[in-house]
C-alpha cells in the first residue's frame, strides 16, 4: 500500500476533502463473505492488514463509491477503490541515461546483461534508475517503441540483486511471440548459484508450488503441488563445483516464478549465499572460529547480494524463426567471491567438511 497512509487520529471533512484512486478491485463472482481488509491484504502485495485498517477508519476504503468499515463484507461485483488525499505517484516511464550492457540487437528485440542492484521495472520505492528507462533512453529515436505501453518492453523479469540476460520486445508482434515461448516453457535460462551447504547428489530436481508468505508479503514459500495453494513451479539443478560448506550449482527452470531459484534452495535447506531475505547472509555451514567468521565476512563485502547469475538464455527468432542462444560471464563479484572459496578449501583437509 502507498507509503503515506499515516495513523489518522480525526475524521475529516469530505467535503473539503479531495481524494484520488490508487488502487481498484472488481470482487470476482464466486467471492464467499469475507472482512474487506482481509481481501485487500490478500490483494495488495505492499501492504498490512493493520494499514488497511487504518485506512479504512479514515474513510479510505469505499465499495460502490461509499466509506466503508473494515468489517465490511465484500460480495460478488462489489468495486473496491482505495482513495487516498493525495494523487497517486506519476507512473510515466521517463527516458534516463543510465549505461546498458547489450548483448545484441535487431530490428525486433535486444537482449540485454543485466548488472546486479538495478532494478528492472518501476514500482513501489523505485520509480527512477530502472533498467525500462535505460531502455527508453536507449530507443528514444526510435517513434515506434513506447516504453509506457505493455504491448512492447520486457517478456521476463529477473530480481534487482540477481545479475545476468533479459530479453526485450522492440514491437508487439515479438513481444506476444516471446511471451508465448515463455509462457509454454519452450525456452532455456539456466542460472548459475553460489548455495550453502555441501550437496550429496550430483543432481537433482525440485517441484513445489510457490505462494506468496503470509507471515512476510516480500518473501514468497513453498507449499505442496497436492495442496492447490500458489503456483506451480520446477527447478532443476546440477552441482558444478563443491567448496565444502558452499556448492556452486547450475539451475535451470521449467516455469519462472517470483524468487523460484532463492525460495526452491531454501526449501531443500540450501539457501542462496548472500540472500539476506531468505536467510542467505547467516553462517549456515562450517565452524564458528574467529577466523572463519572473518572469512564469511569478507565473502558478503566481496559479493553483497544473493550470488546469482542468469548466465544463458535461448529462444526462437520471433520474426526469423531462428533459433537464438545466448551466455553471460560472471559478473566480476561472483568470480572473486568464488576464487576465494576456491582458495580456501586448497588450505583447508576435506575430510573436514560436512556433509548434508
Amino acid at each position: 500500500m502507498a507509503d503515506n497512509i499515516q495513523d489518522i487520529t480525526e475524521e475529516l471533512d469530505e467535503e473539503e476533502q479531495q481524494l484520488y484512486e490508487h488502487f481498484r478491485f472488481v470482487v470476482d463472482t464466486g467471492q464467499n463473505p469475507v472482512r474487506i481488509d482481509k481481501y485487500m491484504f490478500e490483494k495488495m502485495q505492499h501492504s498490512s492488514r493493520n494499514r488497511i485498517q487504518k485506512a479504512a477508519e479514515a474513510g479510505f476504503v469505499h465499495v460502490n463509491e461509499k466509506p466503508v468499515k473494515s468489517n465490511y463484507k465484500v460480495r460478488p461485483g462489489d468495486i473496491i477503490t482505495l482513495m487516498l488525499d493525495q494523487p497517486r505517484h506519476d507512473s510515466t516511464i521517463e527516458a534516463e541515461d543510465i549505461p546498458l550492457d547489450v548483448v545484441y540487437e535487431d530490428s525486433d528485440l535486444m537482449v540485454i546483461n543485466k548488472p546486479a542492484g538495478l532494478v528492472v521495472h518501476p514500482g513501489a520505492g523505485n520509480f527512477h534508475g530502472t533498467l525500462i528507462n535505460a531502455v527508453a533512453w536507449h530507443l528514444r529515436n526510435l517513434p515506434a517503441f513506447d516504453p509506457n505501453d505493455p504491448e512492447v518492453g520486457l517478456v521476463h523479469r529477473i530480481d534487482k540483486d540477481t545479475s545476468g540476460l533479459l530479453v526485450i520486445a522492440k514491437t508487439p508482434e515479438a513481444k506476444t511471440k516471446l511471451g508465448v515461448q515463455f509462457f509454454n516453457k519452450t525456452t532455456h535460462r539456466s542460472y548459475n548459484a553460489l548455495v550453502w551447504g555441501n550437496f550429496q547428489e550430483e543432481e537433482g530436481r525440485i517441484e513445489g508450488n510457490i505462494t506468496r508468505d503470509p507471515k512476510d508479503r516480500l518473501r514468497m514459500t513453498v507449499c505442496s503441488p497436492e495442496s492447490g495453494i500458489g503456483k506451480p513451479a520446477v527447478t532443476h539443478y546440477r552441482v558444478l563445483e563443491r567448496f565444502g560448506y558452499v556448492t556452486l550449482v547450475e539451475c535451470i527452470l521449467e516455469t519462472g516464478r517470483t524468487h523460484q531459484i532463492r525460495v526452491h534452495m531454501k526449501h531443500i535447506g540450501h539457501p542462496l549465499f548472500g540472500d539476506e531475505r531468505y536467510g542467505g547472509t547467516e553462517i549456515l555451514r562450517g565452524n564458528r572460529s574467529t577466523t572463519y567468521k572473518a572469512f564469511i565476512q569478507n565473502c558478503f563485502k566481496l559479493c553483497p547480494r544473493q550470488a546469482l547469475h542468469a548466465r544463458t538464455l535461448g529462444f526462437v527468432h520471433p520474426k526469423t524463426g531462428k533459433q537464438m542462444d545466448f551466455t553471460s560471464n560472471l559478473p566480476l563479484d561472483m568470480q572473486q567471491l568464488i576464487e576465494k572459496w576456491r582458495v580456501y578449501i586448497n588450505g583447508t583437509t576435506k575430510d573436514t567438511f560436512e556433509e548434508d
